[in-house]
């Protein structure tokens, strides 16, 4: 009798005869790569408004809170070294400009003899250069400096001078108000909101 040897796999296992036979070739077909592009599509157009509402919320918030900071900072000094502490509108961090177009820049600086004035041997505490974007920050009344005295008060201004910070766009959603009081207080205001009897619009 002739021997035959029966040749075994393991379950879930293909023998090599058979699987030269069906090999798939790799790649997209036209269906799938549809099906992708769709997807892609419908993630770009839910992600690029919220990039673009984190992007303006992170930039106005950094712009309101840079002067507010060096407001603070400016009256706290004045306090601390029983003088007077200006900031003003400046464009070459070295001198005061007359403008009221706060996006600009400004500087601090200890200001003990002619207020509003960068005098020579004043010491220049802060800068802040110029915007990087085109959003506006425009003080009410023509303000061009905020100066503080020894006691912490806001000098020389109307109470509830407003600084309005405004996006490229003008969009409302943007906008944000700083008002100074007399007292040297700070307080930031969306559209609509009234401190010191004035109205951030």
């Amino acid at each position: 009798m002739k021997n035959t040897t029966a040749r075994r796999t393991a379950p879930g296992f293909v023998s090599e005869i058979h699987r030269t036979g069906c090999s798939r070739e790799a790649g997209f077909n036209l269906l799938e790569l549809l099906i992708t592009m769709s997807v892609a599509a419908i993630l770009l157009t839910i992600a690029v408004p919220s990039f673009q509402y984190v992007t303006n919320s992170n930039r106005i918030a950094g712009e309101v809170n840079g002067l507010v900071g060096d407001l603070q900072f400016a009256r706290a000094e004045a306090i601390k070294e029983g003088r007077t502490v200006t900031v003003c509108v400046s464009v070459d961090h070295a001198t005061c400009a007359n403008s009221s177009a706060w996006q600009s820049g400004w500087i601090v600086f200890s200001d003990p003899t002619n207020v509003g004035v960068v005098d020579a041997g004043e010491t220049i505490l802060r800068t802040q250069k110029t915007f990087s974007s085109s959003d506006s920050y425009l003080a009410s009344n023509n303000v061009a400096a905020v100066t503080f005295n020894r006691e912490g008060y806001a000098i020389g201004i109307a109470n509830g001078t407003l600084f309005t910070l405004h996006d490229s766009s003008n969009n409302s959603a943007w906008t944000r108000c700083l008002s100074i009081g007399l007292s040297g207080e700070l307080t930031t205001e969306q559209v609509g909101g009234t401190v010191n009897g004035a109205t951030c619009t």
